[in-house]
């Protein structure tokens, strides 16, 4: 299941900076992942300063 971003994200960018394959783009001032794009690499996860992308189980 693909990445998600809670409502803790402050839209920094840092997330779609790090991601591998451009999933991550910016939607009406809140960062948003493309489901059909993420490959769950984790990457955004680690570089996120307030812990917004997270894996659903």
């Amino acid at each position: 299941m693909a990445y998600q971003i809670s409502d803790n994200c402050i839209s920094c960018g840092a997330c779609a900076a790090a991601c591998p394959v451009e999933a991550i783009s910016e939607e009406n001032g809140k960062m948003v992942i493309d489901a059909s794009k993420c490959i769950e690499c984790g990457a955004c996860e680690a570089t996120c300063p307030v812990g917004a992308p997270s894996c659903p189980q």
